[in-house]
């Protein structure tokens, strides 16, 4: 196939026989409605409407679509029709204009301003979809796109020149076919691996909870601990308030100069410096308090959330959290996966304090209330090494599973950035 440039940067060749365009000259972009508009007195009435969550990455998700109070007039400058292509004009920098073709599956559907319906005029739905979710869509985006940290928003006049190459409809049709079956493939393909990963995790839940609240001995004699987030438990297990188990810690740093700690329902305890995050600094960090390897520390605002954990090294955390020494009779490593099971998070959650849920607060007042199970020192230790070779050996599995996923994608974007350059096999399937 004879090829010619295509005139744009980050697409080099583009068969001879296609045009290159801008969006303005094949679709019109609709902007949308923005919510809370004054109607100026005039008669309303409820519309089903699309809003960002809506539109996700190459797919439309309407489970839960929400009604508009508008006016006939601004309802038809709104309305969808079937074939606009569907495009969020905010969000992660990496899916902007991944967005997915109207159905008219909801009929009188009108959209919010912060979603664009692109509406085609002289290229198919599918192909300007795909156009837009390319990777060359998205070099354009990123240069054209006001952006803040990870997010990004484009407006309708930058989206408006957007380049677009055109081959003739048939060929369109015939392409956006073909990648159809093959994307449909990969599909399936990243669908069953993330699957796996679902599993995965639930497995390792699985194994750290049973671990650290049943043992490892499946045939131990067990007892009816007396807690109900416990249960049944080893008979010769030992249950003890937190308050016999720790103390509070509350020393300040002098200078500031420790290794910051942050605290995460996710990630436990870690450095800060580990964090790929942009987080809030303040101007001296004299006073914040200080915790060593092994003590227990909990972001006071998001423990119902399960942001607590064992801390890893010498460090500080905000003035804000809580620190407790773990005593004599406890294993730190132990600990640490008992405090991030979700069930311990929702049993401290009794004993905070707060009006509404997202405000609870966990002082050491409601922590030392908590029971806890308490192992022989020994099996402690034996739990926590068997926790650390089950989860290496998921990890492992975990790691490969991410890596074939990390292949499809790429090979999916492949697919898309031939298909869109002409360079797709379009011969029999």
């Amino acid at each position: 196939m004879k090829m010619r440039a295509s005139g744009i940067p980050w697409l080099a060749e583009i068969p001879a026989h296609w045009d290159m365009k801008r969006l303005k000259f094949v679709a019109r972009v609709q902007t949308g409605l923005a919510l809370g508009k004054d109607h100026g007195g005039q008669t309303t009435r409820e519309f089903p409407y699309l809003r960002v969550a809506n539109v996700q990455d190459g797919f439309l998700d309407l489970s839960e679509v929400k009604m508009m109070a508008v006016s006939e007039r601004e309802a038809v400058s709104a309305t969808l029709r079937t074939g606009d292509v569907l495009m969020n004009e905010g969000g992660d920098v990496d899916k902007l204009g991944r967005g997915a073709v109207w159905d008219g599956s909801i009929a009188h559907c009108l959209h919010q301003n912060h979603v664009f319906a692109l509406r085609p005029t002289s290229v198919s739905s599918q192909w300007l979809a795909t156009w837009t979710g390319s990777d060359f869509a998205k070099a354009y985006f990123e240069t054209r796109a006001k952006q803040s940290t990870n997010l990004a928003s484009i407006s309708s006049s930058n989206l408006l020149e957007l380049p677009i190459a055109v081959p003739p409809m048939s060929e369109q049709f015939t392409i956006v076919n073909r990648l159809a079956r093959e994307t449909a493939r990969l599909d399936g393909l990243l669908a069953a691996k993330q699957r796996v990963l679902d599993l995965l995790t639930e497995k390792r839940k699985a194994i750290i909870a049973t671990a650290v609240t049943r043992g490892l001995d499946p045939k131990v004699k067990l007892r009816d601990s007396g807690v109900p987030w416990l249960g049944e438990i080893p008979a010769h297990w030992e249950i003890e308030r937190a308050r016999w188990l720790f103390r509070e810690r509350d020393m300040r740093s002098t200078t500031g100069e420790e290794e910051m700690l942050t605290v995460s329902h996710l990630t436990g305890v870690t450095p800060r410096s580990e964090k790929d995050v942009n987080m809030f600094e303040a101007e001296t960090n004299e006073g914040y308090k200080l915790c060593a390897p092994g003590d227990l520390v909990i972001n006071t605002l998001w423990a119902w959330m399960g942001a607590m954990g064992i801390a890893p090294v010498t460090g500080m955390v905000s003035p804000a959290y809580n620190v407790y020494e773990p005593g004599p009779r406890l294993v730190p490593a132990y600990i640490d996966a008992l405090v991030r099971l979700p069930v311990f998070a929702q049993e401290v959650t009794r004993y905070s304090k707060g009006v509404w849920s997202s405000r609870l607060r966990l002082y050491p007042e409601g922590f030392f209330e908590v029971y806890l199970p308490v192992p022989p020192q020994e099996e402690q230790r034996t739990i926590v090494e068997h926790i650390a070779r089950e989860t290496t050996k998921l990890d492992a599995v975990r790691a490969a599973t991410e890596r074939t996923i990390a292949l499809l994608k790429e090979r999916r974007s492949a697919l898309i950035a031939a298909a869109v350059t002409g360079q797709l096999d379009v011969g029999a399937a």
